[in-house]
């Protein structure tokens, strides 16, 4: 490297929203440090890899990505959920600089620091107030919370990303401020458990502009929904107080969109998954937070093919979301994870069932998601533009998150631009998405 160039880092972020939290905040700091970022590995000064060890296919995709670094530059620190458990790495690349758990922000940078020393006096150098986003200028992630008390019997984070500390409540909304400052339109409150922040810091009250604002889950999306953008809450556990937020949601103070990952609708499978969170009045709740706030949207993920599910336990898992109708939906198959209580049940199920079952679940909520977008033909819903093409712009209306939902595509006679909230007329539906004219700003 020469002397007086600024080091380039090439940086490559996996898995899910709250480890892509983790890779903006080490690329604040080290933008804030002098170092700049590379589009490419073989002209990068070194690599650094957040990975992702959820499941086992999303630590081979970690492993592939960590040997496309060691081939293309060969200089390497991988932090992340999957440097939690550094073995298998250690194996794989032994060559690799240094391997950090996710949020160990400190030792990120002091190997960087180790490799590549700054050049520049950190006191000196410029970063926006809002710090560095990887995500589009007009939405941001707002993570509240790190780590999970629940002990899922198929899943393995508690391990990788420890118990539950929540940030302080004038802590978040200090970061939200800054981001809405920043032109971000839209919030997206995430964390492993957004309905259980607070709990550890036994929901503490912390002063926020001419009042106090207490560490809970309600209160906290009642004062986001003061800032004057679109708050949507995600990871949403179905604990009692749930209930609360629909009042703010009819209010408009909040999205009505519920991002609950309910996993299974079978008492018998969800013992055995260890859910947290009573979930036998679920489809008595749902009913009861649509009737109080009709644009509701639901989102949820689901497992199939869980050891021990019976075809009996699965088809209870098929009426349930006939008649909770879920509008957006995430499911996988049931994969064992190293370390995971879930591994040691009896009953495997094999993968063509597992297969069978996957299909048959998709093609009942292909059924339920056109069912529920017709009802918005005529309808006039309000709209982020996401991306502008040469002829139709791509957006999402309040029941759609970005890169997990669907998508509405918008004409218009006044040329839009990305981060625009447009009001427009639904004119058709897909089975998943939406297609309508611009009929206001």
């Amino acid at each position: 490297m020469d002397k007086g160039v600024a080091p380039k880092v090439s940086f490559v972020s996996l898995g899910c929203p709250k480890a892509l939290v983790d890779s903006e905040r080490i690329i604040t700091r080290l933008r804030a440090e002098g170092y700049e970022l590379a589009r490419k590995h073989d002209g990068a000064d070194l690599v650094i890899v957040n990975t992702c060890g959820f499941l086992d296919s999303a630590k081979q995709e970690s492993l592939g990505a960590i040997g496309e670094a060691m081939a293309e530059n060969g200089k390497v620190i991988v932090t992340g959920c999957m440097g939690a458990e550094p073995e298998q790495i250690e194996q794989a690349y032994p060559g690799v600089l240094s391997i950090t758990g996710p949020q160990q922000y400190e030792s990120v940078l002091e190997a960087v620091h180790r490799a590549i020393p700054p050049l520049h006096n950190p006191h000196l150098d410029l970063v926006p107030p809002q710090g560095i986003k990887l995500t589009p200028r007009h939405y941001a992630y707002l993570k509240i919370s790190e780590g999970c008390n629940n002990r899922c019997t198929f899943c393995i984070i508690p391990k990788l990303r420890g118990d539950l500390v929540s940030r302080t409540a004038d802590d978040v909304l200090r970061e939200a401020e800054r981001l809405v400052k920043a032109g971000v339109r839209e919030l997206l409150v995430v964390s492993q458990d957004t309905s259980a922040y607070g709990v550890d810091i036994k929901y503490a009250a912390a002063p926020w502009k001419d009042r106090e604002v207490r560490a809970r889950f309600v209160d906290l999306a009642r004062e986001l929904g003061e800032l004057g953008a679109w708050v949507r809450l995600q990871y949403v556990y179905p604990y009692p107080h749930v209930d609360e937020v629909i009042g703010l949601m009819a209010e408009g103070k909040v999205l009505p969109y519920l991002d609950i990952p309910f996993q299974h609708a079978n008492p018998e499978v969800l013992k055995r998954m260890r859910r947290p969170a009573a979930q036998d009045r679920t489809l008595a709740r749902i009913k009861a937070w649509r009737e109080q706030c009709p644009d509701l949207a639901l989102r949820s993920t689901f497992i199939v093919g869980f050891p021990g599910e019976t075809d009996a336990e699965f088809a209870d898992l098929l009426d349930w979301l006939d008649e909770a109708e879920i509008d957006r939906l995430g499911c996988f198959k049931f994969e064992p994870v190293a370390g995971a209580a879930a591994n040691h049940l009896d009953n495997p199920v094999a993968d063509e069932i597992k297969t069978e079952r996957w299909n048959a679940l998709m093609a009942c909520q292909q059924k339920i998601s056109a069912r529920r977008l017709k009802r918005k033909v005529g309808t006039r819903q309000q709209v982020i533009v996401d991306e502008i093409g040469p002829t139709v712009a791509k957006g999402r209306s309040k029941a759609d998150a970005p890169q997990i939902d669907g998508t509405v595509y918008l004409t218009s006679r006044r040329p839009l631009r990305v981060g625009d909230i447009v009001t427009a007329k639904i004119e058709r539906a897909e089975a998943y998405d939406l297609h309508g004219t611009v009929a206001g700003f």
